[in-house]
């Protein structure tokens, strides 16, 4: 493949990242929210709590980035929760450098994804795109 023919595939791949990374993000929400799936750390758990708060966050706004409304701010605010996740949650558990040894790796992961979309956009295939198309007249030319 040439750059060029490489060069389209970039848009759609990152709708298909946004749509990955926004479904596992609803499935930490759903777990903390309604107990599906089941993660019995979450039992009992407080909806006014910091992971009470999590848990709306990342299933609401899971669902926005999900269908790409409001990508990008929505974006930038997860990357903002799944950094503090990570401090609050998991760096106090062993070495701050060493996610993999705090189980911090998905956090850091989420966070840094969700800050590149922030910086991207949502790709075509969001409703932020279809939101932000140019009508066309019926000769082709974009319309004033």
């Amino acid at each position: 493949m040439t750059i060029a023919n490489t060069d389209r595939l970039v848009p759609p791949a990152l709708s298909v990242l946004r749509i990955v990374s926004a479904y596992l993000l609803i499935q930490h929400g759903s777990a903390k929210l309604f107990g599906v799936p089941h993660v019995a750390f979450f039992d009992n758990l407080q909806l006014v709590s910091l992971l009470g708060a999590a848990g709306v966050l990342e299933f609401f706004g899971g669902i926005l980035l999900l269908i790409g409304w409001f990508t990008r701010p929505v974006a930038f605010v997860l990357s903002g929760l799944l950094a503090f996740a990570y401090f609050i949650g998991h760096a106090p558990k062993g070495f701050v450098l060493a996610p993999s040894l705090n189980q911090g790796e998905a956090a850091v992961l989420f966070s840094f994804v969700f800050l590149f979309i922030a910086a991207a956009g949502a790709g075509p295939w969001s409703i932020d795109a279809w939101r932000h198309r140019v009508p066309t007249t019926g000769g082709g030319a974009a319309a004033a």
